[in-house]
């Protein structure tokens, strides 16, 4: 197909795995990216260690795609966490499993995987076109706004990773959505996912707390379907409320019920190793002259913010009623307002919905123009499986392609 030129639009996993792909095959292959370099997002995730995967069984890892796991899940069949892991070690750079399951390379960093990455593209004759903001079509054209001006450019097919809704400075801005509605495609709306939630803190614990860790608490929600989500892990109190990696992995079914219902109830265990009868002994334990904040961390280890979280939602009186104290230690109710916005989620929900698109990913109301990664419509917990996902939509997307212009080609 050496005749063949592919325009791919978005310089990420996906994009660049979609490039690959068709590189391969002999496919000219032109990418066009809004930033001054490409992968900024992927490098950005890769800051506290490049999370790739997870080597948990597949059957597993397909079900964190919740209500999309069905349209997930043959992409993973064709190119999953192990076949990635084996790409990963196709470029020289060996991996290894952390004890939590996740998949990383050997020096934790994203920038030598994405360097072998872009060398080889290169080597493979792919094009990059950098500072070329995709603003939609001129008629049959591709148009750009560029630093020398208005660019329009053809192609015999097009893939469209542009990112979802979040890291706008990253690129990911979202700005794509209306150049696919105005052409009758289906895009579900962005929303924030693996985001922080807002909780109406007094400024005495905000200046006291905001930034502080709460380390092995539990997690608990009851849905508005009546099912319970609980999650055992670390958060973050912020300013605006509360984050991390234990709030992001309920955040979906959260983000859903303060949609429904304007807010979201969750409860929170701080002593999860303890039992209740257990914490109404420590408690009810004479702490003499003591202050109880001495006393909480001297007979159950509790202090610092989880104590200040108590003191917040409590009243003053039931500190002195050790049944009602040891309650909320083993179930404190915590009130979510919203989530934080769209811009500070370290992704997003919504996007271009598999509806309407066919297996290749290719969109049915525009032949030849193909969708993939954090632009699809499905979200992931952290963990390696957002990054999976990008790969192996980039990687449908460029077979999607090249299956369609050899049926082109027939016709």
């Amino acid at each position: 197909m050496t005749n063949k030129t592919v325009a791919v639009i978005g310089g990420g996993p996906a994009g660049l795995m979609a490039a690959e792909v068709l590189s391969r095959e002999g496919v000219r292959v032109e990418v066009y990216d809004a930033m001054p370099t490409v992968g900024r997002k992927f490098l950005m995730a890769g800051k506290g260690g490049m999370n790739i995967t997870h080597s948990e069984p597949l059957a597993t890892f397909v079900s964190r795609y919740g209500a999309r796991s069905g349209n997930i899940a043959p992409m993973l069949d064709a190119f999953g966490p192990d076949a990635l892991r084996a790409w990963v070690q196709g470029l020289g750079i060996n991996t290894f499993i952390g004890s939590s399951g996740r998949v990383f390379p050997d020096d934790m960093k994203a920038a030598p995987l994405l360097r072998a990455w872009l060398h080889r593209l290169r080597e493979a004759g792919v094009k990059f076109h950098m500072k070329h903001r995709w603003c939609g079509w001129e008629g049959g054209d591709l148009c750009f706004e560029s630093p020398d001006g208005p660019v329009l450019a053809q192609s015999d097919a097009v893939v469209l990773a542009l990112g979802g809704g979040s890291w706008a400075r990253l690129g990911s801005d979202g700005a794509w959505v209306q150049h696919l509605t105005s052409r009758g495609v289906a895009v579900a709306p962005l929303k924030p996912a693996n985001c922080g939630f807002e909780v109406n803190w007094s400024a005495y614990f905000v200046g006291k707390f905001a930034g502080e860790p709460m380390k092995s608490v539990t997690v608990s929600f009851m849905d508005s379907t009546g099912v319970l989500h609980t999650k055992q892990g670390d958060l973050m109190v912020t300013e605006h409320g509360i984050e991390g990696g234990l709030i992001y992995a309920l955040s979906a079914p959260l983000r859903e019920q303060i949609l429904a219902a304007g807010s979201a109830i969750v409860h929170i265990d701080l002593l999860p190793a303890k039992s209740l009868s257990r914490l109404v002994g420590e408690i009810d334990h004479p702490r003499g002259s003591r202050s109880m904040s001495s006393h909480l961390q001297s007979r159950a280890n509790l202090k610092g913010v989880k104590v200040g979280l108590l003191r917040e939602q409590l009243p003053p009186e039931d500190f002195d009623q050790p049944e009602k104290l040891a309650a909320a230690i083993k179930s404190l109710p915590l009130t979510l307002l919203a989530t934080r916005p769209l811009d500070e989620a370290i992704s997003s929900a919504g996007g271009v919905t598999f509806e309407a698109l066919d297996e290749r990913l290719m969109v049915r109301a525009l032949p030849g123009v193909f969708c993939a990664g954090e632009m699809l419509d499905w979200e992931a917990p952290t963990g390696g499986y957002l990054l999976t996902a990008c790969f192996a939509s980039g990687q449908r997307a460029g077979e999607g392609v090249l299956a369609w212009m050899k049926q082109d080609a027939r016709c």
